[in-house]
Parts: structure tokens; C-alpha cells; sequence
């Protein structure tokens, strides 16, 4: 055998599939861009006809949860951590989301209440990505949404300390069964102590559509000391 008729691993090392190598993983967006002509003044008048949208999209089975997002934290350590979460509201003060004030991201927040959020709505080509600070909401207006919550939902928030570690999934079932046990369907639960909101008031929101070529439109606004907003375009 002649040396260049040799095999060697290199030969034998098989050739990639396209279809699960994220190398050759690419979508050639098609929608259609997004002017600055076509902003509101204020980024949650903006917010609320994309939202609308990609809530039409829900519908019709083209995208799922539109009011899922992705909530960034940053501890005491300086690293990040993220994680999804559903946005239960949205008004011109900002962004509210619910979680257990003894989980991670809400022990980052007390510690650091600057946070990032992002809305993926990969499926019409759009993400909407914030930049705000986080506060606590009001007992009121927490135990308001917690009663709309279904029952289980709400034995869930008791039977859960949400980001501790557990032994098996067994103690999280039993816990709640012993909740289900002591308050039945026609039985109202309490509003956890340890459970409540948070608005995120946006300092930073950006409108990012997919276009040909990579070539994206992202437009972000600014909030201004007087509490007017600037916009700019972003180079993708």
C-alpha cells in the first residue's frame, strides 16, 4: 500500500449531520421590518401591539405563551443566572411577574434589583428584550392575583420553597397532597407570606425584528430623567 493510500482516523471521522449540527442550523427571516415611523412614544404602547400580536399567534398555534420570558439576575457573587418565567401583567409602570421571595432570583433581586428580561417569540421572527429595575408589589395586588390563581396552583406556592434542594420528588408530592388533604377544592388558601410579586419598572426596552441576511432591525428605547424616552437604532 502506497502512503497516500493509507486511512487514517481523520478519514474514518464521520461527516456532520446538518441536522444537528448547529453550524449549518439557519433560518432565513422573512418578515417585514420594523421603521422608526412606526413606534409608539412610549416602549409599553409598543409593548402592547407586539404582544397583541404574538398573542394572536398563540392562538392560531404559530407560538407558545407569549407572556413567557426569560427573567436575568445577578448575585451577591457577581454571576448571572436566568431562568423563564410568565409575565401575569403589564401596565405603563412596567412589567409584574410572581414567584416565592425565598427562590434565587428574588434573593438576587433583594440584593441587586437590576434585572434583564427577554420575550423569545422566535416563531414571528421578534424578541423584546428589557432592561429595568425590580421592586416587590404591593400585598394588595399580590393576594388579588394569587385568588385568581387555579387551586392547585395556589397549594403549589405553600407545598414548594422554591430553589432549595430536596430529598425526591416524593417530598414535594406528599407536601402537597397534605395541603390538598387540609384545604379542599371548596376551601380558601391562604396568600403565602413567603410569595408575592414583582413590577419590573423598564429603564431600557428594546423591539428586535429578524430580517434577511442577519441584517435585523433592533430599535431600543431610553428612558430620559424628565421620564420622556429617546429611541435609536441599534446595528444588528
Amino acid at each position: 500500500m502506497r502512503q497516500d493510500d493509507r486511512v487514517t482516523d481523520r478519514d474514518l471521522t464521520p461527516l456532520p449531520d446538518p441536522a444537528v449540527d448547529p453550524a449549518f442550523m439557519r433560518k432565513q427571516y422573512q418578515a417585514r421590518g420594523l421603521g422608526e415611523e412606526e413606534l409608539a412614544t412610549h416602549p409599553m404602547d409598543q409593548f402592547a401591539r407586539w404582544f397583541a400580536d404574538a398573542a394572536r399567534a398563540a392562538v392560531h398555534g404559530t407560538l407558545y405563551e407569549p407572556n413567557a420570558m426569560v427573567v436575568s439576575t445577578v448575585g451577591p457573587d457577581g454571576r448571572p443566572s436566568s431562568r423563564t418565567v410568565l409575565m401575569k401583567g403589564y401596565d405603563s409602570d412596567g412589567f409584574v411577574f410572581y414567584t416565592n421571595y425565598g427562590s434565587r432570583k428574588a434573593r438576587d433581586l433583594a440584593g441587586n434589583p437590576y434585572v434583564s428580561l427577554l420575550f423569545p417569540w422566535h416563531p414571528v421572527a421578534r424578541q423584546v428584550i428589557v432592561g429595568g429595575v425590580a421592586r416587590r408589589t404591593g400585598r394588595e395586588e399580590t393576594a388579588a392575583y394569587f385568588r385568581s390563581r387555579p387551586h392547585g396552583s395556589q397549594l403549589g406556592a405553600w407545598a414548594s420553597a422554591q430553589s432549595t434542594v430536596i430529598g425526591s420528588r416524593d417530598v414535594l408530592d406528599d407536601a402537597y397532597a397534605d395541603l390538598a388533604a387540609r384545604y379542599p377544592e371548596d376551601e380558601e388558601v391562604p396568600v403565602p407570606e413567603h410569595w408575592g410579586g414583582f413590577r419590573v419598572a423598564p429603564e431600557t426596552v428594546e423591539f428586535w425584528q429578524g430580517r434577511e441576511n442577519r441584517l435585523h432591525d433592533r430599535l431600543r428605547y431610553t428612558a430620559a430623567p424628565d421620564g420622556s424616552w429617546t429611541t435609536e437604532r441599534l446595528s444588528p
